[in-house]
């Protein structure tokens, strides 16, 4: 069964200089995967920003002597912390546990946008209070009678019509303070309702379609968490289950979660074979460049500079070689150290040196060290104590004596770079003439009679052109290689031998082969012709269709000539289907 298609996505960081291809099976893993490696260059560059400018500022501040000496001293300490590290890159790896925590990979941080704040209501509005009805019988309203009031009757009289008087003028006035009251009240009813609504009109309303709003995006990012979750269990599954995207996937995360300087590449390939559960590594191993090299540090007070003693050739060399020989028994170890399911029975580690020959001027990539180190045999070794060098050799790896002169080697076992889909082609337009109905050719006929258009499209600039494997899931039925350096670049072509219209479903499943198989273009060409939808989702796409007057066309541009006729098509085609009772036709 041909493998899946995988996808790829290159990273870079400028400030480190470090660029990566990432490779998977799943789009959305390998975008994780980007995202994390991204992240993690950005911490080691600020990490090394933060470096420099504490030295600058330690430089700015040591204007005393003794500062500078002290300074000096400090410089000389962490140099020779920097070569205590590379010297013990193996032993700091081994204490590590480097399986993965499968459930540390779930994303379950909550929904940081906050739900919006429920607008208040309008206040209730405030009623002013009537005053109490004055009454006659109030103390206010009770005539208060004097000693002549007593004796003369008339005076007596006037004091209780005052008095009556006063009642009947404090309770009109009341009245019409009451009703003047009560039609302030009932305003102020008003106004409130009319807020009310206003309220319930437009901010509340807002209010709810933002609330909803809110909900949405929230159980879309809820949604996103779970699905990143299945993803993740998924992940696992396929690990656990020992699958060839799964066990690949997962030592990719490994390797990647190594830590190591940030000017080491940590770049790799990785071929697993499920069968005999043997793992072949190709690994980008530091140049010699990037060691440290400064072994001391002084003051000299007679020209008030600091002084740097580096390390002599020799020792540099011998640095170098012995980092690669840890790097690889430590890439073992984290291999084997990881394997919760007995996944790898043999790790074969092939470590790559990127330079530049100093007899051309130009970048080589050469493997210089190669080691099988099956599971048992280095399980029993104790890495804490080992000479590296002495234990690569115990293992029958295969190096040239000093490491450091990058001798090229033959890998142990090589990583198969072909593309097993690729199947062996024959040629077809020399049968061509003009009485040949394309639209009822055989359809491998056909698939290899789109192969040799190409071929002769693309031959020009030294492209090449394969036809694949047939599959299920109606992938890839030829991969053209474009080798211009601008607008070159990996083109999928696929060829429908059909005698009605083309479905809008075979553009979509084009397109997405283009994504998952990072080709810079797709390439659909058919001997009918395509509908208004298929043209509609092909616009602003990488995509080309081509139709049967397009496929006629480009057979006479390359002198060969041939016909299309649809209906007979369909008619040959019916007549074949009869007479092979029990077999499917096969319609492209």
């Amino acid at each position: 069964m041909a493998p899946r298609p995988v996808c790829s996505l290159e990273v870079t960081h400028k400030g480190l200089h470090k660029h990566r291809e990432i490779r998977g099976y799943d789009r959305y893993v390998v975008e994780q995967k980007a995202q994390a490696q991204l992240a993690a260059w950005e911490e080691a560059w600020q990490n090394k920003v933060n470096i420099r400018s504490k030295q600058r500022e330690r430089e700015r501040v040591a204007g005393e002597r003794q500062q500078k000496k002290e300074l000096a001293a400090e410089l000389t300490k962490e140099a020779e912390q920097a070569i205590e590290d590379i010297e013990n890159v193996l032993r700091a790896g081994i204490k590590k546990n480097a399986a993965v925590d499968w459930e540390a990979l779930k994303e379950r941080s909550a929904f940081r946008t906050p739900p919006p704040k429920k607008p208040a209501p309008p206040a209730p509005s405030v009623h002013a209070d009537i005053p109490n009805e004055p009454k006659q019988s109030d103390d206010a309203y009770q005539p208060k009678f004097g000693l002549l009031d007593q004796i003369f009757r008339s005076r007596m009289q006037r004091r209780i019509d005052e008095a009556e008087e006063q009642f009947q003028e404090d309770h009109l006035a009341w009245k019409r303070r009451r009703n003047q009251l009560i039609k302030q009240n009932q305003e102020r009813e008003r106004q409130h309702a009319e807020e009310v609504k206003r309220w319930q009109a437009e901010s509340l309303r807002r209010w709810q379609q933002q609330m909803a709003k809110w909900q949405q995006e929230n159980q879309e990012f809820l949604q996103k968490q779970r699905a990143q979750h299945g993803s993740v269990e998924a992940r696992k599954k396929q690990y656990v289950t020992g699958s060839l995207e799964g066990v690949l996937d997962y030592y990719e995360m490994i390797l990647s979660h190594s830590e190591y300087p940030d000017t080491f590449p940590q770049e790799f390939d990785i071929e697993y074979h499920p069968d005999t559960k043997v793992l072949i590594l190709d690994y980008s191993l530091p140049p010699i460049e990037v060691l440290p090299k400064v072994k001391q540090v002084k003051y000299v007070q007679s020209t008030e500079e600091f002084k740097e003693t580096l390390l002599p050739d020799s020792a540099l060399s011998k640095l170098f070689d012995d980092l690669l020989y840890q790097i690889g028994l430590r890439t073992i170890h984290e291999i084997y150290r990881a394997d919760r399911f007995s996944a790898v029975a043999a790790v074969v580690f092939n470590g790559w040196v990127k330079s530049v020959d100093r007899a051309t001027g130009k970048e080589q990539n050469a493997c210089i060290l190669s080691v099988q180190a099956n599971h048992d045999e280095f399980l029993a070794i104790n890495l804490e104590h080992v000479d590296p060098k002495a234990c690569f050799k115990q293992l029958k790896g295969v190096g040239s004596a000093k490491l450091s002169g990058l001798a090229a080697i033959a890998p142990i076992i090589s990583i198969n770079r072909e593309d097993k889909r690729f199947i062996p082609s024959y040629e077809v337009a020399n049968g061509l003439d003009e009485s040949c109905n394309l639209a009822a050719m055989d359809w491998q006929d056909f698939e290899h009679l789109i192969r040799e258009v190409f071929e002769k499209e693309f031959a020009q600039g030294g492209g090449e052109v394969k036809v694949t494997r047939a599959s299920r899931d109606g992938g890839v039925d030829a991969v053209a290689f474009d080798p211009d350096p601008i607008r070159g670049g990996k083109i999928v072509i696929q060829a429908k031998r059909y005698t009605n219209t083309v479905n809008v479903s075979a553009v979509r499943d084009l397109y997405g082969t283009v994504v998952n198989e990072g080709a810079i273009k797709g390439i659909l060409i058919t001997t009918a012709d395509y509908g208004p939808d298929s043209y509609e989702f092909a616009r602003g796409k990488p995509l080309a269709l081509l139709s049967g007057s397009n496929l006629l066309h480009l057979l006479e541009k390359h002198g060969r000539k041939a016909r299309i006729d649809l209906k007979e098509a369909k008619k040959l085609l019916t007549d074949g289907d009869k007479a092979k009772t029990g077999r499917r036709n096969r319609a492209w």
